[in-house]
């Protein structure tokens, strides 16, 4: 879907997305020229670009996008769903490994898995997020596949994936593998579609992408403001959302301190509330955590699966043979109780975006004759 002003640089990347709070902080506008930058999560131009086409246009997930195309390039039509995107199989699993667990956000699949990819050369690189001073998240890459299970929690704020990948992908480097959140593995399948003509576009060395289930992600200096009044920041050593509950758990070396959705949702991005993707849809695999019957104690050491791509498959067959995930029972419903949640929040994002337009005929970034747009606009 072209734009209408016929200008996709840089000037309309300012004008459309970061002027008006769409900027997800996925990183895709970085790394490519010297004039996008970051600082701490914030996407910054440094000088003017006068190109009037660019790639920091082109693939910022929150620029104008033909959805359907991208649907169709990269899964099976019979396997799509409207709700939460391609379903080739849905699993409860979990890393064999119980240290790995107790590592990892929940139940450790991710880590499990982007190791297994390492080891058995599925790819040779992958770009991850870890913390980094000040409370931040950074995003880094690693080969070792030791190295990966260091890097498994999540303060719930953005680090500038796609950048990484890009001046990564730029070097030696071979096949990469990315951990990606929705707005993330979306920006790269724009990429993938090779939309401007680019010698330095290497999209063609990415082979994997697991995808990590979002609701939102928080603001770092609006939440460190917060945090730093309840507890000292440097003693954090995790955070997590408790299902059926709308809090967010902090986790110290002394206490668990709980802060309410009213005192979270200022807090919350911008462009999070205009999202309508939570299960990652764009990526091979997309994991988020479990819903159990079970106790939270028990729930948080499992994740839910969503195998997307013949990739993904592969990969998670390998998984099973060599007994890295453990897999358990899916509890009925779980699949079509997922599928509902995802379909509200996309329901509610639309209603924020025709708000933030006043239209219904301009959602900003998406297509309103989109087939799963339109449905969710009748």
């Amino acid at each position: 879907m072209d734009d209408s002003s016929g200008k996709m640089g840089q000037a309309e990347l300012r004008k459309k997305v970061l002027d008006t709070e769409l900027c997800t902080g996925c990183g895709a506008c970085i790394g490519l020229c010297p004039y996008q930058a970051t600082y701490r999560d914030q996407t910054i131009q440094l000088h003017q670009c006068d190109l009037n086409t660019g790639m920091c246009y082109a693939f910022c997930p929150r620029t104008p996008s033909d959805l359907d195309s991208l649907r169709k390039s990269f899964f099976d039509p019979l396997e799509a769903t409207p709700e939460i995107g391609p379903v080739r199989g849905f699993y409860i699993c979990r890393a064999a490994d119980e240290g790995n667990r107790s590592r990892a956000q929940h139940g450790g699949t991710v880590t499990a898995l982007i190791s297994l990819a390492l080891q058995e050369g599925f790819i040779d690189s992958a770009v991850v997020s870890e913390s980094a001073e000040g409370f931040r998240q950074q995003s880094v890459t690693i080969s070792d596949p030791a190295e990966v299970g260091k890097r498994g929690k999540s303060k719930l704020i953005v680090s500038h994936t796609v950048g990484e990948f890009n001046r990564i992908s730029r070097g030696g480097s071979g096949k990469i593998g990315v951990v990606a959140t929705p707005c993330q593995a979306f920006a790269l399948a724009k990429m993938r579609l090779k939309p401007v003509e680019a010698k330095d576009n290497n999209i063609d060395k990415l082979q994997l992408v697991i995808g990590l289930f979002c609701g939102w992600a928080l603001d770092w200096r609006k939440f460190t403001e917060l945090l730093k009044n309840k507890t000292n920041l440097n003693e954090v050593t995790g955070m997590d959302i408790p299902p059926g509950k709308k809090t967010v758990e902090i986790y110290t070396k002394n206490e668990t301190i709980s802060l309410t959705g009213e005192e979270i949702d200022p807090c919350i991005r911008p462009a999070c509330r205009y999202c309508v993707d939570t299960t990652a849809e764009f990526s091979d695999i997309s994991v988020g955590s479990a819903r159990l019957p079970e106790s939270w104690s028990e729930t948080r050491s499992w994740n839910q699966l969503i195998v997307r791509t013949s990739r993904g498959q592969k990969l998670l067959d390998l998984a099973r043979r060599q007994g890295i995930l453990v897999f358990r029972e899916v509890p009925e419903g779980n699949l079509d109780e997922l599928k509902k949640a995802a379909w509200e929040k996309k329901k509610l994002s639309l209603r924020r975006l025709i708000e933030k337009s006043g239209s219904e005929d301009n959602l900003l970034y998406l297509d309103h004759r989109d087939p799963v747009i339109s449905r969710l606009l009748c």
